[in-house]
C-alpha cells in the first residue's frame, strides 16, 4: 500500500473520503434545461483558481489518500490550457498514488482532445447525452449540436477511451427513448446511466415537471429486458445491472428515490476553490483562502481536515409541489457534476 505523509481522510460516520471531483469552469458551451438558466451569469475569471491552484489542491488530496480524481465543470473542456492541469496530474498515476482520472463532459470538445486525454493517463470519460433526436437534443441543450457529439464519441472511442454515456431521465421528454439509448450505447460498447434530476439551483421551471422516478423506469425496462444486478463499481454512486439480452451494463443513479449517502466517499471542488462535503447541503470550506495564506500546504490541510469532520450523513432532497425552491442555490454547474 501506498504510503501518504499526511493520514488518510475518514469523515464522522467511519467512511474515507477518497474521490474528489473538480469542477475547473462554471461555464460551458450548452444550457441544459435541468442544469442552467439560459442566461446564466458567470463567475469572473479572477475568482476561479488558477490551474496551478487547481494541480496544488488536487495533489494535497492524493497526499491525504485520495485515489480518483474527476474533473468537471460546467464543461471542462472548455477551460484554457486545460490539458496542463492534466498532463500535470498525471505525475500521481505514474507515481502509483492516484488509481484514476476521469472526466465527465459534454462531448463538445472530444473530437479535438480525445487522443491527448488517453496520452495523459485518462482511461474513462463520461458523457452526458439525454437524447439520441437532433432537435430534442437541441432542445434540451439549448445550444447543444448532437452531430458534434457523436463525432466526440468516435474520436473517444478510436483513441481507446472507455466511455460511459450519463443520462438524466426526464418525465415527458425522453422516458420513450430510454430502450433506444441502452441498445445505441450497448452497441458500440459503451455503458449507460441513468440519473434523477435533483433540486440543484433556479432553472426556470418546475421540478416536478421533469422528475421521473428511476424506480418506474426500472420496472418498465424489466417488461421487456432481463435485469441481473452485479457488484460492479465505478467509485461513484450508480449500482449497476447487467442486461442479460445485450450483454452491456446499465447503471442507476438515485438520489431521490433510493439515495446512496450511507456509502458516499466523495466530496466536491468547484473552480472557486470551495469543498462541498455533500451535493445536497450548503455547509462549505474556503480551501482558496488557505491555499493563498499560505506558500506551504499545513494550513490547506487543517482546513480540509476541518471540512471532512463536518461531512454530513446524507442529504434532504425532495422534489414535490410542496418544495418549490431548489434544495440548495448553487446550481450544478458550479459544484460540479
Amino acid at each position: 500500500m501506498t504510503k501518504t505523509s499526511e493520514p488518510h481522510l475518514i469523515d464522522p460516520f467511519g467512511r474515507h473520503v477518497s474521490y474528489l471531483r473538480v469542477s475547473v469552469t462554471d461555464r460551458c458551451d450548452f444550457r441544459c434545461v435541468y442544469c442552467m438558466s439560459e442566461h446564466m451569469t458567470f463567475l469572473p475569471k479572477r475568482d476561479l483558481l488558477t490551474l496551478e491552484e487547481l494541480d496544488r489542491v488536487c495533489s494535497a488530496f492524493v497526499d491525504r489518500g485520495v485515489r480518483k480524481l474527476r474533473i468537471t465543470g460546467g464543461e471542462p473542456l472548455v477551460r484554457k490550457n486545460i490539458m496542463w492541469l492534466f498532463n500535470s496530474l498525471a505525475r500521481h498515476l505514474n507515481a502509483g498514488t492516484l488509481d484514476e482520472l476521469t472526466l465527465t463532459t459534454n462531448g463538445s470538445q472530444l473530437k479535438k482532445y480525445a487522443g491527448d486525454l488517453k496520452a495523459c493517463g485518462v482511461e474513462r470519460v463520461n458523457v452526458s447525452i439525454d437524447s439520441l433526436d437532433p432537435e430534442k437534443f437541441k432542445t434540451i441543450t439549448r445550444w447543444g449540436d448532437l452531430s458534434n457529439v457523436m463525432d466526440g464519441l468516435r474520436a473517444a472511442d478510436a483513441a481507446g477511451l472507455k466511455v460511459k454515456i450519463n443520462t438524466v431521465a426526464l418525465k415527458g421528454f425522453n422516458e420513450d427513448e430510454i430502450n433506444d439509448l441502452m441498445m445505441f450505447c450497448h452497441d458500440h460498447g459503451f455503458d449507460l446511466t441513468l440519473i434523477e434530476t435533483m433540486p440543484l439551483g433556479d432553472i426556470e421551471g418546475d421540478r416536478t415537471d421533469q422528475y421521473l422516478p428511476l424506480s418506474v423506469v426500472r420496472a418498465r425496462l424489466m417488461e421487456r429486458w432481463t435485469l441481473e444486478d452485479i457488484p460492479y463499481k465505478t467509485g461513484g454512486p450508480a449500482r449497476y445491472v447487467k442486461i442479460r439480452e445485450t450483454g452491456g451494463r446499465l447503471g442507476f443513479i438515485t438520489p431521490m428515490t433510493h439515495n446512496f449517502c450511507e456509502s458516499c466517499n466523495r466530496v466536491r471542488l468547484t473552480c472557486t476553490g470551495t469543498l462541498y462535503m455533500c451535493l445536497g447541503k450548503d455547509d462549505a470550506a474556503d480551501l482558496r483562502a488557505s491555499m493563498r495564506a499560505s506558500e506551504d500546504d499545513g494550513l490547506l490541510h487543517q482546513t480540509i481536515d476541518e471540512a471532512i469532520g463536518r461531512k454530513p450523513k446524507g442529504h434532504d432532497f425532495v422534489i414535490d409541489r410542496a418544495h418549490e425552491k431548489p434544495a440548495v442555490s448553487r446550481h450544478m454547474s458550479v459544484t460540479g457534476g
